[in-house]
C-alpha cells in the first residue's frame, strides 16, 4: 500500500537548489506564462488540414496550454515561405512541420504527463513528442516496468549466496522475507525507488546473518530456544549499533549535498537501515523461533571457504603486501579523480525511447539541438530589444533569436497574430524570447555560450533571466561539482569522529578508512582504465555507500585484532587468530552485497542505475579483497602506534563486539544534530538541537 501511494519524481532537474537564477526563471514560465512545460511535436507527411484537426484535439487535453504551429499563427493568407528562412527552417522542412505544445504545470508533474500520454494516444503513432517531458514519461514508464525486475533479481542472487553459506535451506528465506518488510517508500526520486530495495537488501542482510549464528552458537551450547534467541538479540544489538551506525551516517552525508537529490536518497536509505535493524532485533527472531521445527528439517552442510593458508600467506609477506599498497594508492588516487562523467541525462536512457528518437530527429533534421528562453522586462524600448538580439545573433552557435519585436519587424502585428502567440511572447511582466544553440546540452561550448549570452542580457535588464534546459543543465554540472568534493570530505570526517568514539583509537581510524577508501579509487580506477564514462550522480554517492557499507569488513577485523592483543598475545599470533575467525564472515558479507546489485547492474536499461548498481556491487568484491588482503598488513606494520593510542580496557578482553551502546547512541545524536539542516527536524532558524550525555550514560 505504501509503494503504491508513494509519489516518485523522474526529473533530476527538480533537485537542484531553489535559489538558483534558471529555476526562477521556470518559476516565471510556470506562473507568468502558464507555462511550466513545453513540448516539440514533430509531424510528417501531414497536410495543414490535418495538422490544424490534430491541434484542436490536443487544445481539448486537460493540462495542456497552448497549441500552435506555422498554420494557425499564419492562418491562410500569409504564405509559409514569406517568412524568413531562419525561421522556416525551424518549422517546416521537407514535409515535416512542428507543433509547439505549452503544459500549464512543470515538466514532471503528473498533469504534464498525463497529457503527454494523452497526445500519444490521440496521435496514434503520426507524430513524435520531443522534450523534457516525453523523456520524464518514457523514463517513468522505463522504471516502472524495470523495478519489480530488480528486487528479483537481486533477491534471487542473494538467496543463491545465503542458500550456500548457511546452514538451512528455510532460514535465507525467512532472512529475506523480514527485510523485505522494512522496504518502504517515501516521496522520492526514480533512482532512488530503484536503489533502495537492492541497497537495503545488500546492507542490512549481515545484522539478520549475525543473529542467525549467535542464536544457533548458543543452542549448540546446550541453551533453550528461548533463552538462546534472547541473548543472541542482546549480543545482536550490542554489534549492530555500531555497525549500522557507520552506515547510517554514511548515507546520511548526503544530505549535505546542495543537489537534493543526495538528501532524498540519504534520507530513505539511513532510515531504510534503521528499519531494517529494528526488523532484525524484534521480527525475525520471532520468525526463527516460530519455525524452528522448520529449519531442522532443512539442515544442510553450509559451504565455506578455507582462508587459513591464504591467512598464513598474507601474514608472512604483510611487509610487501603494505609496500605494494603504498605503491598502488597513487596511482588509484589520480584515476579516480579523472574519471570522465557526463550530465546529458537523455544518455542514460536506451536511443529506441519515442522521446530520445524525437529528439534526435529534431537535432537531425531541424538543427533544434539546445532551445533556450530570454526574460526580459516588458517595457525594455524596442530598440535596446533589438540591439540585444543582433549581440546575441553573434555569438557562435547561436543560429535563431525569435522575440515578438522580430515579429513585428516582418509586419506580423498584434491583430494578425492568434492571441495564443501573443500570450506565447509576452505577460503582464516579462517579454519573452527564443533563441536555439547547435551545441549538446551539458557541454564545454554550451556552457561557454551560455555565460556569454548571460553577459550581454545582464547588460541590457540587470533582472533577465535565461532559463531552459541548456542553462538549468549548465548549473547541474557546477553543483554536481562543488558536491563532489563536499560529501567525500564530509563522509570520512563524519565517519572518521564515530569510529574515533567507537573504536577509542586516534590512529585505527584513519587506517581503516585509508584501505576503504583505498578500495574506492581502485573502483573508480577500473572504470577510467577502462574507458568508462559514468552518470555525473554515480561519483559522488558511490565513495558514501562504498565507505559507509563496507567499513563494517574493517571494523569487524580490526576489534578481535584488538581484542586478542590486549589479551596478551604476539601480533602476528593475534592476526592469523583474527583472520581466520573473521575471512569467511566478510566473504559471505561481501557476496551478499554483490550478489544484491550485480544483477540489476546488468539488467538494467536505465544507466543512471544500472552504473551505480555495478560499481557497487564491484565495490563490496574490491573492498572485501583489500580487508582481507591488505588491512592486515597495515595493522601489523602500525602495531605499535595503534597500541600505543587505542584505549585499552576490559570490554576488550570479554569480546570482540563494540561495547558502549549508550555512547554510541549519543555519538549518533551528535552527529545528526551537526549534518541535517534545522529544517529537518521542524524547528525554526531561532531554535537549537542541545545532546546532553547524563552521569548514566543516558543521553
Amino acid at each position: 500500500m505504501g509503494i503504491k501511494l508513494t509519489k516518485i519524481n523522474y526529473d533530476i532537474l527538480v533537485y537542484l537548489p531553489k535559489e538558483i537564477e534558471t529555476v526562477q526563471g521556470q518559476n516565471i514560465l510556470t506562473n507568468d506564462f502558464g507555462m511550466g512545460a513545453y513540448s516539440v511535436v514533430l509531424a510528417d507527411n501531414l497536410n495543414s488540414k490535418e495538422i490544424l484537426n490534430l491541434e484542436e484535439e490536443f487544445r481539448n487535453i486537460k493540462g495542456v496550454n497552448q497549441v500552435i504551429s506555422a498554420y494557425d499563427a499564419l492562418g491562410n493568407t500569409i504564405p509559409i515561405d514569406m517568412l524568413p528562412s531562419e525561421i522556416t527552417d525551424k518549422i517546416h522542412k521537407d514535409n515535416s512541420d512542428l507543433i509547439f505544445v505549452t503544459f500549464r504545470e512543470s515538466t514532471s508533474s503528473l498533469s504534464t504527463i498525463n497529457a503527454i500520454e494523452e497526445m500519444k494516444k490521440i496521435a496514434n503513432d503520426k507524430v513524435k513528442i520531443s522534450g523534457m517531458s516525453a523523456m520524464v514519461l518514457d523514463t517513468m514508464n522505463l522504471s516502472n516496468k524495470e523495478i519489480a525486475i530488480y528486487v528479483v533479481i537481486a533477491v534471487a542472487l542473494c538467496l543463491l549466496v545465503l542458500e550456500l553459506s548457511l546452514d538451512s535451506y528455510f532460514v535465507p528465506l525467512l532472512l529475506l522475507g523480514n527485510i523485505g518488510i522494512a522496504i518502504i517508500f517515501g516521496e522520492i526520486s526514480y533512482i532512488t525507488k530503484a536503489l533502495v530495495a537492492v541497497l537495503q537488501l545488500g546492507v542490512t542482510t549481515d545484522f539478520s546473518i549475525f543473529l542467525y549464528h549467535s542464536y544457533e552458537d548458543k543452542k549448540n551450547k546446550g541453551m533453550k530456544n528461548i533463552d538462546a534467541m534472547q541473548q543472541a538479540i542482546v549480543d545482536t544489538t550490542s554489534s549492530v549499533t555500531g555497525s549500522s551506525l557507520t552506515t547510517i551516517a554514511g548515507f546520511l552525508v548526503l544530505c549535505t549535498m546542495n543537489l537534493t537529490l543526495g538528501k532524498d536518497l540519504g534520507l530513505v536509505m539511513a532510515k531504510g537501515v534503521f528499519l531494517g535493524v529494528i526488523s532484525v532485533l524484534t521480527i525475525f527472531p520471532s520468525l526463527i523461533l516460530i519455525s524452528d521445527k522448520l529449519i531442522n528439517k532443512t539442515k544442510h552442510k553450509p559451504f565455506t571457504i578455507h582462508f587459513e593458508k591464504l591467512n598464513k600467506f598474507v601474514i608472512k609477506h604483510h611487509v610487501g603486501i603494505f609496500i605494494l599498497f603504498i605503491i598502488l594508492i597513487i596511482p588509484a588516487y589520480l584515476a579516480n579523480s579523472k574519471v570522465g562523467v557526463y550530465y546529458k541525462i537523455d544518455e542514460s536512457l536506451p536511443d529506441t525511447l519515442d522521446s530520445i528518437v524525437a529528439n534526435t530527429e529534431l537535432k537531425d533534421k531541424f538543427n533544434i539541438v539546445s532551445p533556450e528562453i530570454i526574460f526580459i522586462d516588458k517595457d525594455m524600448k524596442s530598440d535596446d530589444v533589438n540591439k540585444m538580439v543582433d549581440e546575441i545573433r553573434g555569438v557562435d552557435g547561436i543560429d535563431l533569436v525569435l522575440s515578438f519585436s522580430k515579429l513585428k519587424s516582418m509586419g506580423l502585428t498584434e491583430d494578425m497574430l492568434p492571441s495564443g502567440l501573443v500570450k506565447v511572447f509576452e505577460s503582464d511582466n516579462y517579454q519573452m524570447m527564443f533563441i536555439n544553440s547547435t551545441y549538446d546540452i551539458a557541454t564545454t561550448e554550451l556552457n561557454n555560450q551560455v555565460g556569454k549570452i548571460n553577459n550581454i542580457i545582464k547588460k541590457y535588464d540587470s533582472k533577465a533571466i535565461l532559463a531552459g534546459e541548456g542553462p538549468l543543465m549548465k548549473d547541474l554540472v557546477n553543483t554536481s561539482d562543488e558536491d563532489f568534493k563536499n560529501v567525500n570530505y564530509s563522509s570520512i570526517i563524519c565517519i572518521l569522529i564515530i569510529m574515533v568514539i567507537v573504536l577509542k583509537s586516534l590512529s585505527l581510524p584513519i587506517l581503516l578508512i585509508s584501505a576503504i577508501e583505498f578500495a574506492i579509487f581502485i573502483n573508480m580506477a577500473v572504470s577510467y582504465f577502462g574507458g568508462v564514462t559514468l552518470p555525473f550522480v554515480a561519483p559522488i554517492v558511490l565513495g558514501t555507500i562504498q565507505l559507509g557499507a563496507t567499513i563494517d569488513y574493517a571494523i569487524l577485523m580490526t576489534t578481535n585484532y584488538i581484542r586478542l592483543r590486549v589479551s596478551g598475545k604476539e601480533k602476528k599470533e593475534a592476526m592469523l587468530e583474527t583472520t581466520n575467525y573473521c575471512s569467511n564472515s566478510i566473504f559471505v558479507s561481501g557476496m551478499c552485497f554483490f550478489a544484491a546489485t550485480f544483477g540489476v547492474g546488468l539488467y538494467s536499461d536505465l544507466e543512471m542505475v544500472g552504473s551505480l548498481c555495478t560499481l557497487i556491487s564491484r565495490g563490496a568484491i574490491i573492498s572485501m579483497i583489500v580487508v582481507i588482503f591488505i588491512l592486515p598488513s597495515i595493522l601489523l606494520i602500525f602495531d605499535k602506534l595503534i597500541m600505543k593510542t587505542t584505549i585499552k580496557n576490559k570490554d576488550m578482553k570479554e569480546s570482540g563486539d563494540m561495547k558502549n551502546k549508550k555512547l554510541k547512541v549519543a555519538c549518533s545524536v551528535l552527529v545528526l544534530s551537526l549534518l541535517l539542516p534545522m529544517n529537518t527536524y521542524g524547528l525554526s532558524k531561532d531554535e537549537t538541537v542541545y545532546t546532553k550525555l547524563n552521569s548514566d550514560g543516558s543521553v
